[in-house]
Protein backbone atom coordinates (compact mmCIF):
# COMPACT_ATOMS: atom_id res chain seq x y z
CA UNK A 1 0.00 0.00 0.00
CA UNK A 2 2.77 2.39 -1.03
CA UNK A 3 1.28 5.76 -1.93
CA UNK A 4 2.02 9.33 -0.90
CA UNK A 5 -0.34 12.00 0.37
CA UNK A 6 -0.21 15.21 -1.67
CA UNK A 7 -1.20 18.51 -0.05
CA UNK A 8 -2.62 21.78 -1.42
CA UNK A 9 -4.84 20.42 -4.20
CA UNK A 10 -7.91 22.03 -5.70
CA UNK A 11 -10.95 19.77 -5.94
CA UNK A 12 -14.42 20.18 -7.46
CA UNK A 13 -17.20 17.65 -6.92
CA UNK A 14 -19.06 16.74 -10.13
CA UNK A 15 -22.49 15.12 -9.83
CA UNK A 16 -23.86 13.16 -12.79
CA UNK A 17 -23.21 13.75 -16.47
CA UNK A 18 -24.74 17.23 -16.31
CA UNK A 19 -21.71 18.40 -14.29
CA UNK A 20 -19.15 15.99 -15.66
CA UNK A 21 -19.41 16.03 -19.44
CA UNK A 22 -19.33 19.82 -20.01
CA UNK A 23 -16.32 20.11 -17.71
CA UNK A 24 -14.47 17.22 -19.39
CA UNK A 25 -15.20 18.37 -22.94
CA UNK A 26 -14.11 21.93 -22.15
CA UNK A 27 -10.87 20.66 -20.61
CA UNK A 28 -10.11 18.60 -23.72
CA UNK A 29 -10.94 21.61 -25.91
CA UNK A 30 -8.41 23.63 -23.87
CA UNK A 31 -5.67 20.96 -24.07
CA UNK A 32 -2.37 22.19 -25.51
CA UNK A 33 -0.04 19.19 -25.30
CA UNK A 34 -1.55 15.91 -24.09
CA UNK A 35 -4.79 14.09 -23.33
CA UNK A 36 -4.65 10.75 -21.48
CA UNK A 37 -8.05 9.09 -21.15
CA UNK A 38 -8.92 5.78 -19.47
CA UNK A 39 -12.49 4.52 -19.29
CA UNK A 40 -14.48 1.33 -19.04
CA UNK A 41 -17.17 2.34 -21.54
CA UNK A 42 -17.54 4.59 -24.58
CA UNK A 43 -20.89 4.18 -26.28
CA UNK A 44 -21.57 5.49 -29.75
CA UNK A 45 -24.41 7.75 -28.58
CA UNK A 46 -24.66 11.52 -28.27
CA UNK A 47 -22.08 11.60 -25.45
CA UNK A 48 -19.66 9.28 -27.23
CA UNK A 49 -20.00 11.30 -30.42
CA UNK A 50 -19.27 14.54 -28.60
CA UNK A 51 -16.25 12.92 -26.96
CA UNK A 52 -15.11 11.73 -30.38
CA UNK A 53 -15.35 15.25 -31.79
CA UNK A 54 -13.37 16.97 -29.01
CA UNK A 55 -10.67 14.29 -29.25
CA UNK A 56 -10.48 14.75 -33.03
CA UNK A 57 -10.24 18.53 -32.63
CA UNK A 58 -7.46 18.13 -30.05
CA UNK A 59 -5.47 15.77 -32.28
CA UNK A 60 -5.80 18.16 -35.22
CA UNK A 61 -4.30 20.92 -33.04
CA UNK A 62 -1.24 18.72 -32.53
CA UNK A 63 -2.20 17.48 -29.04
CA UNK A 64 -1.05 13.93 -28.30
CA UNK A 65 -4.21 11.95 -27.54
CA UNK A 66 -4.06 8.52 -25.88
CA UNK A 67 -7.31 6.64 -25.21
CA UNK A 68 -7.46 3.35 -23.30
CA UNK A 69 -10.80 1.52 -23.06
CA UNK A 70 -11.79 -1.85 -21.71
CA UNK A 71 -12.16 -4.60 -24.28
CA UNK A 72 -15.34 -5.86 -22.62
CA UNK A 73 -17.01 -2.57 -21.71
CA UNK A 74 -16.21 -0.89 -25.04
CA UNK A 75 -16.56 -3.68 -27.56
CA UNK A 76 -19.00 -2.37 -30.14
CA UNK A 77 -17.66 0.85 -31.60
CA UNK A 78 -18.24 0.96 -35.33
CA UNK A 79 -15.52 1.00 -37.94
CA UNK A 80 -16.56 4.53 -38.95
CA UNK A 81 -16.25 5.79 -35.36
CA UNK A 82 -12.76 4.33 -34.97
CA UNK A 83 -11.61 5.46 -38.42
CA UNK A 84 -12.43 9.09 -37.69
CA UNK A 85 -10.23 8.97 -34.59
CA UNK A 86 -7.35 6.96 -35.98
CA UNK A 87 -6.92 8.99 -39.16
CA UNK A 88 -6.22 12.20 -37.18
CA UNK A 89 -3.66 10.47 -34.96
CA UNK A 90 -5.63 9.50 -31.85
CA UNK A 91 -3.93 6.44 -30.33
CA UNK A 92 -6.67 4.00 -29.26
CA UNK A 93 -6.02 0.85 -27.25
CA UNK A 94 -8.26 -1.78 -25.69
CA UNK A 95 -7.45 -3.66 -22.49
CA UNK A 96 -7.66 -7.44 -22.90
CA UNK A 97 -10.21 -7.70 -25.71
CA UNK A 98 -11.46 -11.11 -26.77
CA UNK A 99 -13.58 -12.21 -29.74
CA UNK A 100 -17.22 -13.03 -29.08
CA UNK A 101 -18.30 -16.65 -28.77
CA UNK A 102 -21.73 -17.34 -30.32
CA UNK A 103 -22.39 -13.62 -30.21
CA UNK A 104 -21.60 -13.37 -26.47
CA UNK A 105 -18.71 -11.57 -24.82
CA UNK A 106 -16.64 -14.04 -22.81
CA UNK A 107 -13.94 -11.96 -21.10
CA UNK A 108 -16.03 -11.14 -18.02
CA UNK A 109 -13.38 -10.86 -15.32
CA UNK A 110 -10.33 -8.70 -14.52
CA UNK A 111 -11.58 -5.64 -16.36
CA UNK A 112 -9.92 -2.24 -16.78
CA UNK A 113 -12.58 -0.37 -14.80
CA UNK A 114 -10.67 2.88 -14.09
CA UNK A 115 -12.04 6.26 -15.16
CA UNK A 116 -9.18 8.76 -15.33
CA UNK A 117 -8.59 11.75 -17.59
CA UNK A 118 -5.40 13.83 -17.40
CA UNK A 119 -5.01 17.04 -19.44
CA UNK A 120 -1.54 18.55 -20.03
CA UNK A 121 -0.31 17.20 -16.68
CA UNK A 122 -2.29 20.03 -15.05
CA UNK A 123 -5.92 19.00 -14.65
CA UNK A 124 -7.38 15.56 -13.97
CA UNK A 125 -10.75 13.90 -13.55
CA UNK A 126 -11.40 10.76 -11.48
CA UNK A 127 -14.68 9.03 -10.73
CA UNK A 128 -17.21 6.44 -11.81
CA UNK A 129 -18.79 8.09 -14.84
CA UNK A 130 -18.49 6.43 -18.26
CA UNK A 131 -18.88 8.17 -21.62
CA UNK A 132 -22.48 7.26 -22.31
CA UNK A 133 -25.82 9.05 -22.44
CA UNK A 134 -27.24 6.98 -19.60
CA UNK A 135 -25.42 9.30 -17.19
CA UNK A 136 -27.73 12.18 -18.23
CA UNK A 137 -31.17 12.77 -16.74
CA UNK A 138 -32.84 13.05 -20.15
CA UNK A 139 -31.97 9.38 -20.75
CA UNK A 140 -35.09 8.58 -18.72
CA UNK A 141 -35.90 6.48 -15.64
CA UNK A 142 -32.76 4.36 -16.04
CA UNK A 143 -30.37 7.34 -16.06
CA UNK A 144 -27.58 6.69 -13.58
CA UNK A 145 -26.73 8.62 -10.41
CA UNK A 146 -22.96 9.01 -10.27
CA UNK A 147 -19.98 11.09 -9.12
CA UNK A 148 -16.52 12.31 -10.11
CA UNK A 149 -14.06 15.01 -9.11
CA UNK A 150 -11.97 17.47 -11.06
CA UNK A 151 -8.59 18.16 -9.47
CA UNK A 152 -5.56 20.36 -9.93
CA UNK A 153 -2.37 20.34 -7.89
CA UNK A 154 0.44 17.92 -7.00
CA UNK A 155 -1.92 14.89 -7.13
CA UNK A 156 -2.16 15.30 -10.91
CA UNK A 157 1.44 14.12 -11.31
CA UNK A 158 0.51 10.83 -9.60
CA UNK A 159 -2.50 10.38 -11.87
CA UNK A 160 -0.39 11.19 -14.92
CA UNK A 161 2.26 8.69 -13.87
CA UNK A 162 -0.33 5.96 -13.19
CA UNK A 163 -1.91 6.42 -16.62
CA UNK A 164 1.43 6.31 -18.43
CA UNK A 165 2.48 3.26 -16.47
CA UNK A 166 -0.60 1.33 -17.61
CA UNK A 167 -0.20 2.53 -21.21
CA UNK A 168 3.44 1.46 -21.17
CA UNK A 169 2.90 -1.99 -19.62
CA UNK A 170 3.23 -3.71 -22.98
CA UNK A 171 5.15 -1.05 -24.88
CA UNK A 172 8.86 -0.46 -25.09
CA UNK A 173 8.24 3.17 -25.90
CA UNK A 174 8.80 5.00 -22.64
CA UNK A 175 7.34 8.45 -22.12
CA UNK A 176 8.70 11.10 -19.82
CA UNK A 177 6.09 12.06 -17.23
CA UNK A 178 4.95 15.64 -17.60
CA UNK A 179 5.43 17.45 -14.29
CA UNK A 180 2.45 19.27 -12.85
CA UNK A 181 2.43 22.89 -13.87
CA UNK A 182 0.33 25.83 -12.79
CA UNK A 183 -0.15 27.81 -15.99
CA UNK A 184 -3.93 27.64 -16.18
CA UNK A 185 -6.44 29.57 -14.13
CA UNK A 186 -7.67 27.80 -10.99
CA UNK A 187 -10.75 25.64 -11.37
CA UNK A 188 -14.07 26.43 -9.73
CA UNK A 189 -13.16 24.42 -6.64
CA UNK A 190 -15.07 23.25 -3.59
CA UNK A 191 -11.72 23.47 -1.82
CA UNK A 192 -8.22 24.66 -2.72
CA UNK A 193 -6.32 22.98 0.12
CA UNK A 194 -7.28 19.31 -0.09
CA UNK A 195 -4.87 16.53 0.80
CA UNK A 196 -5.17 13.59 -1.60
CA UNK A 197 -3.84 10.13 -2.15
CA UNK A 198 -4.21 8.10 -5.35
CA UNK A 199 -5.23 4.56 -4.49
CA UNK A 200 -5.18 1.98 -7.28
CA UNK A 201 -6.04 -1.72 -7.39
CA UNK A 202 -4.22 -4.05 -9.74
CA UNK A 203 -3.35 -7.73 -9.89
CA UNK A 204 0.30 -7.26 -8.93
CA UNK A 205 1.58 -5.01 -6.14
CA UNK A 206 -1.68 -3.28 -5.18
CA UNK A 207 -4.20 -6.09 -4.90
CA UNK A 208 -5.90 -4.89 -1.69
CA UNK A 209 -5.00 -1.21 -1.46
CA UNK A 210 -8.50 0.22 -1.88
CA UNK A 211 -10.00 -2.26 0.58
CA UNK A 212 -7.22 -1.50 3.08
CA UNK A 213 -7.87 2.25 2.97
CA UNK A 214 -11.57 1.65 3.57
CA UNK A 215 -10.72 -0.61 6.52
CA UNK A 216 -8.34 1.89 8.09
CA UNK A 217 -10.83 4.74 7.78
CA UNK A 218 -13.86 2.78 9.05
CA UNK A 219 -11.96 1.30 11.98
CA UNK A 220 -10.87 4.79 13.06
CA UNK A 221 -14.32 6.42 12.56
CA UNK A 222 -15.63 8.30 15.59
CA UNK A 223 -18.87 9.97 14.43
CA UNK A 224 -20.21 8.93 11.04
CA UNK A 225 -19.69 6.59 8.12
CA UNK A 226 -21.69 7.14 4.92
CA UNK A 227 -21.22 4.78 1.98
CA UNK A 228 -23.09 5.18 -1.32
CA UNK A 229 -22.17 2.28 -3.54
CA UNK A 230 -23.72 0.74 -6.62
CA UNK A 231 -22.62 -2.87 -6.23
CA UNK A 232 -22.33 -3.67 -2.53
CA UNK A 233 -21.09 -7.09 -1.54
CA UNK A 234 -17.82 -6.57 0.36
CA UNK A 235 -15.76 -9.28 1.97
CA UNK A 236 -16.08 -10.27 5.59
CA UNK A 237 -13.36 -7.90 6.84
CA UNK A 238 -15.19 -4.85 5.53
CA UNK A 239 -18.58 -6.11 6.68
CA UNK A 240 -17.24 -6.71 10.17
CA UNK A 241 -15.59 -3.26 10.27
CA UNK A 242 -18.89 -1.62 9.23
CA UNK A 243 -20.84 -3.59 11.85
CA UNK A 244 -18.27 -2.92 14.59
CA UNK A 245 -18.33 0.82 13.85
CA UNK A 246 -22.11 0.83 14.42
CA UNK A 247 -21.70 -1.21 17.60
CA UNK A 248 -19.35 1.35 19.12
CA UNK A 249 -21.80 4.19 18.47
CA UNK A 250 -20.71 5.50 15.07
CA UNK A 251 -23.67 6.52 12.90
CA UNK A 252 -23.28 4.21 9.90
CA UNK A 253 -25.45 4.85 6.83
CA UNK A 254 -25.46 2.83 3.62
CA UNK A 255 -27.12 4.13 0.45
CA UNK A 256 -27.52 1.22 -1.95
CA UNK A 257 -29.41 0.43 -5.11
CA UNK A 258 -33.15 0.10 -4.82
CA UNK A 259 -33.74 0.40 -8.57
CA UNK A 260 -30.77 -1.50 -9.99
CA UNK A 261 -29.73 -1.78 -13.60
CA UNK A 262 -28.90 -5.43 -12.78
CA UNK A 263 -31.56 -7.11 -10.57
CA UNK A 264 -29.02 -9.65 -9.26
CA UNK A 265 -27.17 -6.75 -7.62
CA UNK A 266 -30.15 -5.97 -5.39
CA UNK A 267 -30.57 -9.61 -4.43
CA UNK A 268 -26.92 -9.98 -3.43
CA UNK A 269 -26.89 -6.79 -1.35
CA UNK A 270 -30.07 -7.80 0.47
CA UNK A 271 -28.41 -11.02 1.59
CA UNK A 272 -26.31 -8.85 3.93
CA UNK A 273 -29.06 -6.66 5.38
CA UNK A 274 -29.90 -8.77 8.43
CA UNK A 275 -26.24 -8.98 9.49
CA UNK A 276 -25.87 -5.19 9.34
CA UNK A 277 -29.27 -3.97 10.52
CA UNK A 278 -29.32 -5.94 13.75
CA UNK A 279 -26.27 -4.00 14.97
CA UNK A 280 -27.63 -0.56 14.12
CA UNK A 281 -26.43 0.10 10.56
CA UNK A 282 -28.94 2.33 8.72
CA UNK A 283 -29.68 1.18 5.16
CA UNK A 284 -31.44 3.22 2.48
CA UNK A 285 -32.33 1.93 -0.97
CA UNK A 286 -32.12 4.68 -3.60
CA UNK A 287 -35.24 4.34 -5.73
CA UNK A 288 -35.31 7.36 -8.05
CA UNK A 289 -33.02 5.77 -10.66
CA UNK A 290 -30.06 3.32 -10.76
CA UNK A 291 -27.27 4.27 -8.38
CA UNK A 292 -23.89 3.97 -10.08
CA UNK A 293 -21.82 5.95 -7.56
CA UNK A 294 -18.77 4.70 -5.68
CA UNK A 295 -18.33 7.26 -2.90
CA UNK A 296 -17.92 7.23 0.87
CA UNK A 297 -17.13 9.63 3.69
CA UNK A 298 -15.87 9.07 7.21
CA UNK A 299 -16.30 11.66 9.97
CA UNK A 300 -15.88 15.25 8.77
CA UNK A 301 -12.74 15.12 6.60
CA UNK A 302 -12.15 11.74 4.89
CA UNK A 303 -13.85 11.03 1.54
CA UNK A 304 -13.27 8.74 -1.40
CA UNK A 305 -14.52 9.00 -4.98
CA UNK A 306 -13.53 6.71 -7.81
CA UNK A 307 -14.31 3.64 -9.88
CA UNK A 308 -14.24 0.91 -7.24
CA UNK A 309 -17.42 -0.75 -6.10
CA UNK A 310 -17.46 -2.72 -2.87
CA UNK A 311 -17.93 -6.09 -4.52
CA UNK A 312 -15.71 -9.05 -5.45
CA UNK A 313 -15.02 -7.82 -8.98
CA UNK A 314 -13.75 -4.38 -7.92
CA UNK A 315 -12.00 -5.42 -4.72
CA UNK A 316 -10.25 -8.52 -6.04
CA UNK A 317 -10.17 -8.64 -9.85
CA UNK A 318 -10.55 -5.35 -11.75
CA UNK A 319 -8.10 -2.52 -12.32
CA UNK A 320 -9.57 0.35 -10.28
CA UNK A 321 -8.63 3.88 -9.21
CA UNK A 322 -9.97 5.93 -6.29
CA UNK A 323 -8.90 9.22 -4.83
CA UNK A 324 -8.79 9.38 -1.04
CA UNK A 325 -9.40 12.99 -0.02
CA UNK A 326 -8.93 14.71 3.32
CA UNK A 327 -10.83 17.96 3.19
CA UNK A 328 -13.59 19.30 5.42
CA UNK A 329 -15.36 21.38 2.74
CA UNK A 330 -15.62 18.58 0.18
CA UNK A 331 -16.68 16.13 2.87
CA UNK A 332 -19.45 18.45 4.04
CA UNK A 333 -20.74 19.12 0.53
CA UNK A 334 -20.83 15.40 -0.27
CA UNK A 335 -22.50 14.66 3.07
CA UNK A 336 -25.24 17.24 2.49
CA UNK A 337 -25.87 15.83 -0.98
CA UNK A 338 -26.05 12.19 0.18
CA UNK A 339 -28.26 13.15 3.12
CA UNK A 340 -30.60 14.86 0.67
CA UNK A 341 -30.72 11.71 -1.46
CA UNK A 342 -31.51 9.58 1.57
CA UNK A 343 -34.31 11.86 2.73
CA UNK A 344 -35.95 12.61 -0.60
CA UNK A 345 -35.36 9.63 -2.89
CA UNK A 346 -34.67 6.58 -0.73
CA UNK A 347 -36.69 3.89 0.98
CA UNK A 348 -35.53 2.97 4.48
CA UNK A 349 -34.88 -0.72 5.07
CA UNK A 350 -36.14 -2.05 8.41
CA UNK A 351 -35.11 -5.21 10.23
CA UNK A 352 -38.77 -6.23 10.46
CA UNK A 353 -39.05 -6.14 6.68
CA UNK A 354 -35.83 -8.09 6.20
CA UNK A 355 -36.78 -10.82 8.66
CA UNK A 356 -40.04 -11.53 6.84
CA UNK A 357 -39.56 -15.00 5.37
CA UNK A 358 -35.99 -15.13 6.72
CA UNK A 359 -36.32 -18.73 7.96
CA UNK A 360 -36.48 -20.17 4.47
CA UNK A 361 -33.98 -17.71 2.99
CA UNK A 362 -31.29 -18.26 5.64
CA UNK A 363 -29.69 -21.32 3.97
CA UNK A 364 -29.65 -19.51 0.62
CA UNK A 365 -28.06 -16.47 2.24
CA UNK A 366 -25.39 -18.61 3.90
CA UNK A 367 -24.49 -20.50 0.72
CA UNK A 368 -24.56 -17.44 -1.54
CA UNK A 369 -22.50 -15.31 0.84
CA UNK A 370 -19.75 -17.89 1.16
CA UNK A 371 -19.72 -18.58 -2.58
CA UNK A 372 -19.34 -14.88 -3.38
CA UNK A 373 -16.70 -14.51 -0.68
CA UNK A 374 -14.64 -17.15 -2.42
CA UNK A 375 -15.53 -16.06 -5.94
CA UNK A 376 -12.24 -14.18 -6.60
CA UNK A 377 -10.26 -17.24 -5.53
CA UNK A 378 -12.34 -19.42 -7.84
CA UNK A 379 -11.71 -17.04 -10.73
CA UNK A 380 -8.06 -17.13 -9.74
CA UNK A 381 -7.95 -20.73 -10.95
CA UNK A 382 -8.40 -19.37 -14.46
CA UNK A 383 -5.32 -18.11 -16.33
CA UNK A 384 -4.29 -14.78 -14.83
CA UNK A 385 -4.78 -11.68 -16.91
CA UNK A 386 -1.67 -9.59 -17.24
CA UNK A 387 -2.23 -6.17 -18.81
CA UNK A 388 -2.60 -6.76 -22.52
CA UNK A 389 -3.25 -3.71 -24.67
CA UNK A 390 -4.25 -4.10 -28.30
CA UNK A 391 -4.57 -1.20 -30.75
CA UNK A 392 -8.14 -0.48 -31.79
CA UNK A 393 -8.18 0.10 -35.52
CA UNK A 394 -10.98 -0.10 -38.07
CA UNK A 395 -11.00 -3.28 -40.13
CA UNK A 396 -11.00 -2.39 -43.85
CA UNK A 397 -13.31 -5.22 -44.86
CA UNK A 398 -15.96 -4.38 -42.24
CA UNK A 399 -19.08 -2.80 -43.81
CA UNK A 400 -19.65 0.87 -42.94
CA UNK A 401 -21.39 1.29 -39.60
CA UNK A 402 -20.78 -2.31 -38.53
CA UNK A 403 -19.10 -3.09 -35.18
CA UNK A 404 -15.36 -3.25 -35.83
CA UNK A 405 -13.34 -6.31 -34.82
CA UNK A 406 -10.10 -5.39 -33.13
CA UNK A 407 -6.80 -5.65 -34.93
CA UNK A 408 -5.01 -8.50 -33.18
CA UNK A 409 -1.51 -7.06 -33.64
CA UNK A 410 0.01 -6.57 -30.21
CA UNK A 411 2.62 -4.19 -28.93
CA UNK A 412 6.12 -5.65 -28.76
Amino acid sequence: MSATWRDSNQVQLLINGEDYFPSVFQAINDAREEVLLETFIIFEDKVGQQLQQVLIDAARRGVRVEVLVDGYGTADLSSDFLQALVEVGVHLQAFDPSPKLLGMRTNLFRRMHRKILVIDGETAFVGGINYSADHLADFGPMAKQDYAVRVRGPIVADLHRASLQLLDETSRVRRNPTPWRSRSAPIEADSAQASMLLCIRDNHEHQRDIEQHYLIAIRSARERVVIANAYFFPGYRLLRAIRNAARRGVKVTLILQGMPDLPLVLLCSRLLYNYLLRDGVVIHEYCERPLHGKVALIDDQWSTIGSSNLDPLSLALNLEANLIIRDRKLNERLHEHLLGLAQAHCKAVTLQRVLRGYWWRAPLIFLTFHFLRRFPAIVGWLPAHSPKLIPMVPTPEAPPGAPAPLDQAKHP
